[in-house]
């Protein structure tokens, strides 16, 4: 029996691994990001597995690094927090990152509908900023919230800042993994789990309202909702 949702006035969406295809730009400066800290003496050994960062996506980078470099002092870590952020906003700017398929036109389908639309991301906020500029998204996103720009250590204190800020009462979260089902759930909004990313585990999404296959399945989800 499909799920019965309640038309929200807001979306909230994830940008890595919602919005945008994170490892179209993320492994290439990976990998350069390691060979600068190794040029600068700041690291030494192999490259770490592509999985140790693509699993801990969602996480504030400060997390991510405890996973990749566990071994390494935290200065090292704050130095890869600059070098990722050149190397992928380099990135950006060179044409290197793909949005998930149907994610621009849907977007503009759903502002036509008169839904208000934001970005609630635990990354920094020149990263959000330059991915919806270079795409430009500028004009369909009321509001980009990231962890990096409004100081937040959690997702559910970010995404609350958001709905207290804009006046929301209900809203759709959109996100892939388990701390955008949290923020959803723990601010008492809907979630809508995206399963087309594959970063995370089955159980990642556990606890989302409805899981999308694909990100135009939002259209038809607003139409009928109540």
């Amino acid at each position: 029996m499909p799920v019965s949702l309640a038309k929200p006035e807001a979306i909230i969406f994830d940008m890595d691994g919602t919005l945008f295809q994170t490892e179209s730009l993320l492994l290439p400066a990976y990998h350069k990001m390691f060979d600068i800290l190794r040029e600068e003496g700041l690291y030494s050994g192999p490259t770490p597995p592509e999985e140790r960062i693509l699993s801990g996506l969602g996480q504030l980078l400060s997390e991510i690094w405890k996973n990749v470099m566990p071994d390494v002092d935290e200065a090292v870590h704050r130095r890869a927090d600059e070098i990722l952020l050149k190397l992928e906003i380099e990135g950006l700017k060179a044409g290197i990152s793909t949005l998930y398929p149907g994610v621009e036109g849907t977007l503009r389908k759903l502002k036509e509908r008169g839904v208000r639309l934001f970005v609630c991301s635990n990354g920094l906020e020149d990263y959000i900023h330059s991915i919806v500029t270079v795409h430009r998204l500028q004009d369909v996103f009321e509001g980009l919230y990231s962890a990096g720009g409004q100081g937040t250590s959690t997702k559910v204190q970010l995404l609350r800042l958001l709905l207290d800020h804009f006046g929301i009462g209900k809203a759709w979260m959109v996100g892939d993994r388990s701390s955008d089902v949290q923020a959803g759930k723990e601010n008492g909004q809907t979630v809508i789990g995206c399963g087309y990313a594959g970063f995370g585990r089955d159980e990642e999404l556990k606890g989302s309202d409805v899981i999308i296959s694909s990100f135009d399945e939002l259209i038809g989800l607003y139409d009928s909702a109540e």
